[in-house]
């Protein structure tokens, strides 16, 4: 028989003991008794320790003395585990003293053996478990039975590897195994399922990296005008139902627009109020807006035009953008070198400080994180919950003059992507620095990007140039081609 403590696996880190106790572990939860039982017999080697099945034959027998020992022999039990495995044991011990009619034993154990083995909490709890048992009656010896085993199960839930394999834990290391594949996939992109039989790693035609589609002025049908502004639009924000259009004038007024009939709703702002930036909340029925001018502050409307809550006075600064959470909690805003994040309920507020001036905020879908564009060529990624002390950097892209609008895309918000003055789209996997790709068409300044939320693989940007370029997959557009 080989040596059950050898290595195996070319590294030398698997112990061979271990790994066949785990596979024999795994035969029995997928159904395999026959093959679990065979493997057990051909190697001597039990899915459970030693220490575990005796345990598991006293209860079930009732030798509360034997029981007793084992768990004291346990080296691997720590103390505070070990005293509640003593106390689930003294508890059925003197259950059963009880439903024997015993109840001088089960006062002598509870005043002479048990405080020396449990702290004084656990001896009273004892005590008064005693007296809640004598109310129940008479068990029989199925339902002693059963207790025991309620009592074994409670038991594992304390004992630590070794002696108590976790459930399902050979699934569990395979699942880390690919999720560690994963992350380290610059590329991965995708829900499917991941094949055991070959290490993950997904080719660039999972983001969007060509152009499928180039439009310009004269090429698009107009389903609307929108033309109530005195001032060029600077911010627009589509309703998350896709039926309300808000737009902003650049140091104007915010406007509401019927999607469907391109009719004006509301108007918001206006005596000295001059609006930046807007956004909606998750409803549809709430929208917020901030101020460029200091002191004016930011609103949440609803669509009727009555004013919800609003943060203002003297000591807010102008806001230059600003984004909701999508669990509708948060409120993020950004002005000069400060980001605010504020809690829609409560009014709290936290504050994170920047170096540099900040020209442009995004929220992930899944609301865990933002970004933030800053004067200084870098994209600065923080947490919502506010525990982080430092951002991760993203740079490559160019970023001097103008405002550059990045945003979140791909499955799991995994990837951020970038306009840049030099007429490139920057993209970067969330957890590298540097851009795993650089798209080139553009003619001019590519101000703004926005990823279908949706379609994982398309990509819109936008330029000076005068066009709206659609990106998608390499291989998709070969086909198409």
């Amino acid at each position: 028989m080989d040596n059950l403590c050898t290595a195996i696996g070319p590294k030398g880190l698997i112990t061979r003991h271990e790994f066949v106790r785990l596979i024999v572990q795994s035969l029995y939860s997928l159904g395999y008794r026959k093959s679990a039982l065979t493997l057990e017999s051909e190697s001597s080697i039990s899915g459970k320790s030693s220490q575990l099945e005796l345990l598991e034959s006293q209860i079930l027998q009732g030798n509360w003395d034997a029981c007793i020992d084992i768990i004291n022999s346990m080296e691997d039990l720590v103390e505070e585990a070990r005293s509640s495995a003593l106390f689930l044991l003294f508890k059925q011990f003197l259950s059963e003293c009880l439903n024997c009619g015993n109840i001088s034993l089960a006062l002598h154990i509870l005043r002479n053996q048990v405080p020396a083995l449990l702290v004084r909490e656990k001896v009273c709890n004892l005590a008064r478990g005693i007296f809640s048992l004598k109310e129940i009656g008479f068990r029989n010896k199925e339902e002693i039975h059963d207790l025991r085993k309620s009592c074994l199960c409670e038991m594992e839930k304390l004992l630590p590897p070794p002696i108590l394999l976790a459930e399902g834990r050979l699934v569990y290391l395979v699942e880390n195994a690919i999720i560690a594949q994963i992350d380290c996939c610059k590329y991965h992109n995708t829900d499917a399922g991941v094949s055991l039989y070959q290490d993950h790693c997904c080719s660039r035609d999972q983001i969007p990296t060509e152009t499928f589609q180039v439009m310009e002025d004269g090429q698009l049908a107009f389903k609307h005008v929108l033309s109530s502004h005195h001032k060029p639009v600077s911010f627009v924000a589509w309703s998350p139902d896709d039926t309300r259009l808000l737009t902003c004038g650049n140091g104007e007024v915010l406007k509401l627009w019927d999607v469907e009939t391109g009719t004006c709703l509301s108007t918001f702002g206006g005596h000295g109020f001059i609006v930046s930036s807007c956004a909606w909340f998750p409803d549809s029925k709430q929208l917020v807006c901030g101020s460029s001018e200091p002191g004016k502050g930011i609103y949440v409307w609803d669509c009727d035009g009555k004013e919800i809550k609003s943060w203002k006075g003297r000591r807010m600064p102008k806001v230059s953008d600003l984004a909701v959470t999508p669990d509708g909690e948060h409120l993020i805003v950004v002005s000069d070198k400060e980001i605010r994040k504020f809690n829609v309920e409560t009014s709290t507020e936290q504050l994170i400080l920047e170096a540099h001036s900040i020209t442009s905020l995004s929220v992930s879908t899944n609301g865990d994180y933002f970004i933030v564009n800053l004067n200084s060529q870098e994209i600065h990624l923080w947490d919502v919950a506010c525990k982080w002390d430092k951002p991760l950097r993203f740079v490559g892209h160019k970023q001097d003059k103008y405002v550059i609008r990045s945003c979140f895309g791909g499955l799991n918000s995994s990837f951020i992507a970038s306009g840049s003055e030099d007429s490139q789209v920057y993209i970067w996997n969330r957890r590298d620095p540097k851009p795993i790709e650089i798209l080139s068409g553009h003619l001019m300044t590519v101000n703004c990007v926005s990823w279908n939320p949706r379609r994982h693989r398309m990509l819109a940007s936008a330029s000076d140039d005068g066009t709206v370029r659609i990106w998608g997959p390499s291989k998709l557009n070969s086909h198409s081609k």
